[in-house]
Order: structure tokens, then C-alpha cells, then sequence
């Protein structure tokens, strides 16, 4: 079943016609990327560097989005040597929704369970051109903008192997407990508008919660008709297609990748919440052609949801994914 309400079908019957539309004053839209690996990398977080002195610490350094990161004395070593001199620190902020989306990164637990995202964000440190020790010898302090009161919780990214996840990836991302918390959620308050913390290990860090845990589960499938091509791995290192279930009123980017035939995900099993309103949508970036489809639901027992792709412009895609951050 899906369920409907008068101001999301209008939104989705203007964005219809902004995809049906290919052609203005008689002329073809321009798009600017050719394909959904392409679309990530431009419009997705991009790489922040900041040089500091090893042989100086504790630095902290500050990034576009507002995300603050101390290097204590002794915290960077390779091979398990101080290291010294100019290093660069290299970051990603994912801080909204459309973000993540346009990232192609997902708020999953490595369960398979949705998180509401409080923002993550990507750190490496490189000397001399090669990164350092990813398990640090001395935890690292990060403070993320905090758009809410509460606790949070703290994840580590890694692949579908339970390996941390790193640039260039093309397994499928999903985000667990940090290897240094033995198994324990790290929980942490936001003070001072920010979630400020402590972090053993570089790579991809995450503040998240639990969405509708209490729910009821079920698991959820999806049939991508008119797909142009293959479901999609994190950053689009490999495959076109991106599924995804959106909350309303939750910052949860839930994607659907599990293959279930021909053109068909699903969630994982017994994992989404029954009785969350959200919208289910697609895109497809391939040969310079852009696609999507999108539905408002009500997530039911043994729920079946078909999308069909639906040829539009790059303008649209954006337009759409961009609306999710008020959604």
C-alpha cells in the first residue's frame, strides 16, 4: 500500500514535469556528467585539505561545513613511527541529507537496520604523498555541527566484508560500532551546538541514531522498471542505479541494494520500521542520460514498491535530491 497526501503528490507531479521535460526553447538541456561515477564526484562532498606540522602537535583544523579536527601530540605514526613534518590532512563533510545522497552514501547499519544521520564526515592524514597509520596511536578529537539537542551515537564506515571503508571502495557502505569501542556504542551528548568526541581510528566517521528501532520490521522490496543499468555501489565505483527510501520528517537515507532478481533490491531482512512515511525513489545516471522515479509510502508488512525510471535532465535530479533536506 502506499499512501499519499495532497503536497507531496503535487511535488512529485511538478517534479514529473520538470522529467518529462527535455527540451526548452526548443534545444536540449545541457548535462554536465556523463555517468552516476561522474555525478558523485561533482556534486557529491568534495576533498578539503589543510597542511600542518607533525612535528608540532596537538593542531586543530577547521573545515568549510564547520567540522573541527584536534591531532594530539603523538596521535600520527606509519608503520608505527612518529611521524614528523608537513603532512596533509584530506576531509569530507556529509552533513545533509541531500549530501549523502549525492555522495552516494547511505545512513545503513551494518545490520541492515536504518540510522537518522547527524552528519559524518571522511579524515585521512598523508606523508609524503601515502596515508598514515589508520589506527591511531592516540585518538583524535572531532566536533560536528549538532542541528539538534540529545545523544547521539558513533559509527565507523565499512564495506559489506566488515573492512573499513575507504576511497575508491566499490563494495556497498554501511556503518558499525568503532573497532576500538569493543562492540559498545559510544554515545555522545551534543554541547555547545556541536557532538564533540573522541575517535581512534581514520576513515569514515559517522554520528547517528537508531531510526524507529521499536517498530515492528519487515522487509521491503523494490522493482526498478526502465533501469538503463546496474544497482549502484558506494560513490558509484561501480554500477548506475541507486535506490532509496527516505523518512519524512527523519534525516534517514535507507538504500536499497540487496539483489532480488532482474531489476529488483530489497531491504534488508526484517529491518524496515512498519508504519514510517518516507519516499521511495530512484535515479540512474548512464551515457550521459539522467532518470528517476519516486513515490510517497507508508512502510507495510511484505511491502512490494515498482518505480519506473523515467527520462529527465540533471537539473531535475538535483532539484529532487536537493528538496529531501526540508523533507
Amino acid at each position: 500500500m502506499k499512501k499519499f497526501n495532497l503536497t507531496s503528490a503535487l511535488f512529485i507531479a511538478l517534479i514529473s514535469l520538470g522529467l518529462a521535460c527535455k527540451k526548452e526553447n526548443g534545444s536540449v538541456r545541457s548535462n554536465t556528467v556523463n555517468s552516476a561515477k561522474e555525478f558523485t564526484a561533482k556534486f557529491g562532498a568534495q576533498k578539503q585539505t589543510k597542511e600542518i606540522n607533525a612535528s608540532a602537535l596537538p593542531q586543530t583544523v577547521t573545515f568549510l561545513d564547520g567540522t573541527k579536527v584536534t591531532f594530539p601530540a603523538g596521535s600520527l605514526t606509519k608503520g608505527g613511527i612518529p611521524v614528523t613534518g608537513s603532512v596533509t590532512v584530506e576531509a569530507y563533510e556529509v552533513l545533509k541529507r541531500s549530501a549523502v545522497i549525492l555522495t552516494g552514501a547511505n545512513t545503513n547499519h551494518f545490520s541492515g537496520a536504518p540510522l537518522a544521520s547527524d552528519g559524518f564526515v571522511f579524515i585521512d592524514v598523508k606523508s609524503n604523498g601515502t596515508s598514515v597509520d589508520q589506527n591511531l596511536a592516540v585518538p583524535i578529537q572531532i566536533a560536528i555541527p549538532a542541528k539538534r539537542d540529545g545523544v547521539t551515537q558513533l559509527w565507523q564506515g565499512v564495506d559489506q566484508n566488515d573492512k573499513p571503508l575507504v576511497a575508491g571502495d566499490a563494495a556497498q557502505m554501511a556503518w558499525q560500532a568503532p573497532r576500538k569501542a569493543n562492540g559498545v556504542n559510544v554515545e555522545v551528548n551534543a554541547v555547545a551546538s556541536n557532538f564533540t568526541f573522541s575517535f581512534g581510528n581514520l576513515g569514515w566517521i559517522n554520528c547517528d541514531v537508531f531510526y524507529n528501532y521499536t517498530n515492528p520490521k519487515t522487509t521491503v522490496r523494490v522493482e526498478v522498471l526502465n533501469n538503463p543499468g546496474s544497482m549502484a555501489s558506494f560513490h558509484s565505483y561501480s554500477g548506475e542505479t541507486y535506490v532509496y527510501f527516505c523518512a519524512k520528517g527523519s534525516n534517514v537515507v535507507a538504500q536499497l541494494y540487496t539483489p532480488d532478481g532482474a531489476n529488483k533490491v530489497k531491504s534488508y531482512d526484517n529491518m524496515m520500521p512498519i508504519g514510517s512515511e518516507g519516499r521511495m525513489f530512484s535515479f540512474s545516471i548512464k551515457d550521459g542520460k539522467f532518470y528517476y522515479a519516486a513515490v510517497e509510502t507508508t512502510i507495510t508488512a511484505n511491502q512490494n514498491i515498482t518505480l519506473t525510471l523515467t527520462e529527465t535532465t540533471e537539473a531535475a535530479v538535483q532539484a529532487a535530491i536537493n528538496s529531501l533536506d526540508n523533507y
